[in-house]
């Protein structure tokens, strides 16, 4: 969505020319001198990705594209265009990975536009002071995301249905039996978070931040585990194979499934710019 000042302000189509242009902008980083900004391509084949000085040390990097395509009407269309949708997201993601590299980096969210390069700089630049906050906290730094599962409780022989004819008793065994069940889910229950609550914090300990989110409900492919922690912290790039030893150190001990993901661009820690 074209933006003319932080907050969204979407601009109608009717309002500019059909070839009126736009500026989008991918990130905001802090190079030591000229940026290189080769690679990926971006949203649009039709104009090179490049740099614009957006304060103090501070360049963002931009790319000239239609404004036609970026209105509302047609941001709408293309997000219910799945394949379409992704092709944007993965454009985005390759030009913010590929600058990331290579300087501190603060990303910015898919089809962020200004206007013209004037009204794109002004706008950045009066976020400077954030965007130099966001360096400081996520520079040296990546990403990792660590999700945890634990088996899902065995069932035991007697745990089936009542009998249709019971003999004498049998109402209170069975009940004793879906009573003992249940204690059996509550404590597995319990030993699953105490096996998150661990990760987590032994992951922590290492990193310098973190955010816990919420766990994914099971797939049909997973109905014999249950994710117990889904969480992505803030690691420094030198510690990374340290990361490794402390994931499969855990996943040994507590007997879990834990899966590690990444090195990624912090976009959960860059706050909100």
């Amino acid at each position: 969505m074209i933006q003319d000042t932080p907050s969204p302000a979407v601009a109608d189509p009717c309002d500019s020319p059909a070839d009126a242009h736009a500026v989008y902008v991918y990130a905001v980083c802090r190079p030591e001198g000229p940026p290189d900004l080769s690679g990926p391509s971006g949203v649009t084949p039709e104009s090179p990705v490049g740099a614009l000085a957006v304060g103090p040390e501070l360049v963002a990097v931009v790319q000239t594209v239609r404004a036609a395509d970026f209105t509302d009407e047609a941001w709408l269309a293309r997000a219910a265009d799945g394949p379409e949708l992704e092709r944007y997201a993965r454009a985005h993601h390759d030009v913010v990975c590929t600058v990331a590299a290579r300087y501190p980096t603060v990303p910015l969210p898919l089809a962020t536009l200004y206007l013209d390069e004037q009204r794109a700089r002004d706008a950045l630049t009066r976020e400077s002071g954030r965007f130099h906050a966001a360096l400081e906290r996520t520079a040296g730094h990546a990403e990792w995301g660590v999700k945890v599962y634990v088996a899902d409780a065995p069932a035991r022989p007697d745990d089936g249905p009542a009998p249709r004819r019971a003999a004498p008793g049998a109402g209170r065994a069975y009940l004793d039996r879906k009573r003992s069940q249940r204690d059996r889910r509550e404590r597995h229950r319990a030993d699953g978070l105490r096996i998150a609550a661990l990760v987590d914090a032994d992951v922590g300990g290492l990193a310098t931040a973190s955010r816990r989110l919420p766990p994914h409900a099971a797939h049909a492919s997973d109905e014999r585990r249950t994710q117990v922690l889904n969480a992505t912290y803030l690691v420094a790039r030198d510690r990374a194979a340290e990361l490794a030893r402390l994931a499969r150190g855990l996943a040994e001990r507590t007997g879990a499934r834990v899966e590690l993901s990444g090195p990624w661009v912090p976009y959960s820690f860059v706050g909100e710019v």
